[in-house]
Parts: C-alpha cells; sequence; structure tokens
C-alpha cells in the first residue's frame, strides 16, 4: 500500500485522464463503517453524491458496511457489476483499493483520506490540521476555565493529526491553556460509540474543560450531546454539526468530502476524471469552519477577526501549522 504519511504536505499532483465518458457512467458510493447518516464524515460523503443525483438525474448505487471484511468485497462486486466510477470513504479501503483497481484497470476510482498510487485511482486528502487551528483557536478565545478538550475517534495518525491542530490552535490563543485528549478506541469500533464519546466529554468536563472537539465520527454525537446537557459548548467536525444542538455548538470543523465525491462522479460523466491526488486545505477551501444562524450569537466580532486574521496568515505561509502525518510528534501539548 502506498501510504498518505509519505505524500503529507504536496500541494496538488494530477495524473492522467483514464477513460470515462458520460454514456457509460454507472456509480457507485461505498461509505465507512458508521453509515451514511452518522452526521459526520460519512454523511458529507452522501450528501455529495445526492447532490450529483439531485443535479445530473443520474442514480447512483450504494452500500453501508458493517465490518472491514466486506469492504475488498464491496468494491470487487461493484466492479465485477460495470459499476463506474466507484468512490470511497474512509482510509481503511486503502488496501482494498489497492488490490481491486489493479484487477480491473478499466474502472475509475476514487479514495478519500488515503493515497492508492494506481493509474485508475483518484485520491484526495485534507489539510485537517490547518481547520482544527483555527477551531482551537475559538475554543481557546471562547473558555472561561482555560480547559479545552478533545475526543477523537480510532487512535490513528490521521485522527492526531486533528489533535496536534487543534491544540496548535490554543496554544496560539492562549499559551497557558490546558488542553484535554482522548481518543474512543483502537479499532474501526470507535467511529460509532456515541456512549464513549459522552463518557469520555463528562470526564474531560469533570477536570474542567467547558469546550469540547470531537473528529471521531458517528462517536462525535454523544460528545456533543454531553457538552450540551453540561451546559458547555461542543465542536462538529466533517460536516457541519451546529444544527444538532443549536447555542451548544460553537462551529465545526469542515472538511469539504462532499465535494471531493461531487466532483468524481461529475468528473466521470463529463469524461473529464483523472487519477493522481490532491491535497486540500484552507487555501483551496478544502477545510474551514462553519457559522450560521445556530452558532452566531456564540462569535463575537473579536472572535471572528482574529480566526480570519489567522486562516490569512496560514494560507500565505505566516503561520505554519504542524502536520502529524509528515512528522509523527506535536510541537505543543
Amino acid at each position: 500500500m502506498t501510504f498518505f504519511k509519505t505524500l503529507a504536505g504536496t500541494a496538488v499532483a494530477v495524473g492522467l485522464a483514464t477513460a470515462s465518458f458520460a454514456e457509460d457512467i454507472k456509480p457507485a458510493v461505498i461509505f465507512d463503517i458508521g453509515g451514511k447518516f452518522d452526521r459526520s464524515f460519512n454523511q458529507a460523503s452522501f450528501e455529495g453524491a445526492e447532490r450529483f443525483r439531485e443535479e445530473t438525474g443520474i442514480e447512483y448505487r450504494e452500500f453501508e458496511i458493517q465490518s472491514d471484511a466486506q469492504r475488498e468485497q464491496a468494491l470487487r462486486r461493484f466492479a465485477q457489476q460495470g459499476n463506474n466510477p466507484i468512490v470511497v470513504a474512509g482510509f481503511a479501503y486503502g488496501s482494498a483499493m489497492e488490490t481491486v483497481a489493479a484487477e480491473f484497470p478499466d474502472t475509475d476510482f476514487a479514495i478519500i483520506d488515503m493515497v492508492v498510487d494506481l493509474p485508475n485511482v483518484r485520491s484526495v486528502v485534507f489539510k485537517e490540521h490547518e481547520g482544527s487551528f483555527l477551531v482551537g483557536m475559538m475554543a481557546a478565545m471562547k473558555s472561561e476555565t482555560g480547559k479545552v478538550g478533545f475526543v477523537g475517534g480510532m487512535d490513528i495518525p490521521l485522527i492526531r493529526k486533528f489533535a496536534c491542530g487543534y491544540v496548535q490552535g490554543v496554544k496560539a490563543a492562549n499559551p497557558d491553556a490546558e488542553v484535554f485528549q482522548n481518543m474512543t478506541g483502537t479499532t474501526g469500533a470507535a467511529w460509532n460509540d456515541p456512549v464513549k464519546g459522552g463518557e469520555l466529554t463528562r470526564s474531560q468536563i469533570d477536570q474542567g474543560a467547558d469546550v469540547v472537539y470531537h473528529a471521531a465520527g458517528g462517536t462525535g454525537r454523544g460528545v456533543l450531546q454531553a457538552a450540551a446537557d453540561a451546559g458547555k459548548l461542543g465542536i462538529g467536525v466533517d460536516s457541519n454539526q451546529n444544527y444538532l444542538h443549536p447555542g451548544s455548538v460553537l462551529t465545526s470543523m469542515l472538511k469539504r468530502v462532499d465535494v471531493a465525491v461531487y466532483n468524481a462522479l461529475s468528473d466521470a460523466k463529463n469524461g473529464e476524471f483523472t487519477a493522481g491526488f490532491s491535497v486540500l486545505g484552507l487555501a483551496e477551501d478544502g477545510v474551514g469552519y462553519a457559522v450560521d444562524d445556530n452558532n452566531q450569537p456564540l462569535l463575537d466580532d473579536e472572535i471572528v477577526a482574529a480566526i480570519e486574521e489567522a486562516k490569512a496568515k496560514i494560507i500565505a505561509g505566516e503561520i505554519e501549522v504542524h502536520d502529524y502525518m509528515s512528522d509523527d510528534s506535536c510541537p505543543v501539548s
């Protein structure tokens, strides 16, 4: 497998166009464990596919896996049945994608959150650390206790990347702030355990945290619920989760998985599908933070101005946010 870690920090690379024509398109989307209605990563994938369907009238097949063993089975089944392109959401599909895409060189594949170096695979990864830096600043500026929290899903380098960026943002706004960090587990079940997410959040709140950020998929529902129940603030991830608890979700760190899915399907429809990989950050609008009617009253002009200034400096290269995937250490803790 070609690991994302080896390519982190690269701006954009594009491969050769593969043969995909509008009249041949039979798209399929495979979601990761947690399902398309996890209100986070998978749901963003679903929303991208739905946008494509609504705009084009082209239906797509879909599958929600229930176990790791189904990844390769689902990919191969869709390819055997002539689906093209096939889009998968999640780093854990890397090995299965490498195997199946090699078996079906005339089928276009796209994978999100992992790089697979094959001539018929589009890989899309994100600079989650940049978006996490911004919401970390926001958390520190909003905190009244000087203590904030982070709850991750599966303990893997990708989630440590979220955490590291978040801590850097917190410390940029308040060098004396304390950040509590917990991971939910070490298996795929960590993405869909809202009860455990709630327990970890309550523990951090008991230690004084009054803002808690999650990067935990479906587990994050428990994080946001526990924060709201305690009268504290949560921070959502991937999709805009502000609406889940209006007035109790400070913001959501947006990761535009929906755009990556939509673009893959649209490019295939238009005969413009390309293989290769791209890395999307603040400069490309690949990550960001959500402001809407549900959280706008929580954000005063001072906070917004500080976050926008930091965003501009990150894009300009004046602030460098450490990428845990390129160096598995974090300069702040």
